[in-house]
């Protein structure tokens, strides 16, 4: 069973979402809404919510949870051994180059198909 606290906790985070929520449905609604004024500034507004509303969402559980991750897949991402211009150049043209050969293959099946069918048919050339 759920502490008091927990349970208040839970339920102020429920409201702290919503208000993101709602901080990113005004932003989208003005970016319409004014459409007559320049893209630049409703841009700007519209990052200025956004901004706004991920700091809001930082101080839910399930914000600090998303931020964690994020941290976390970062220092993943850097333990990534990237291949050289060279391995990724061969690597390129070696798929390329199956490509080409599957397709000529698929089309090379696709004629005999369609000459099997036609002599059985009779339709076609």
């Amino acid at each position: 069973m759920a502490s008091p606290s927990d349970t208040r906790g839970s339920q102020l985070d429920t409201l702290k979402i919503l208000f993101a929520l709602g901080l990113i449905g005004i932003g989208v609604v003005g970016f319409y809404i004014y459409s007559d004024e320049s893209l630049l500034y409703r841009v700007i507004g519209l990052v200025v919510l956004a901004i706004m509303a991920a700091s809001v969402m930082y101080t839910t559980a399930i914000g600090q949870r998303t931020w964690n991750f994020a941290l976390e897949a970062r220092v993943e991402l850097r333990k990534v051994v990237w291949p050289t211009r060279t391995e990724a150049t061969q690597t390129t043209l070696i798929v390329i180059a199956v490509v080409i050969l599957v397709g000529i293959l698929l089309w090379l099946l696709d004629t005999l198909f369609q000459w099997v069918f036609g002599a059985i048919t009779g339709i076609g050339s």
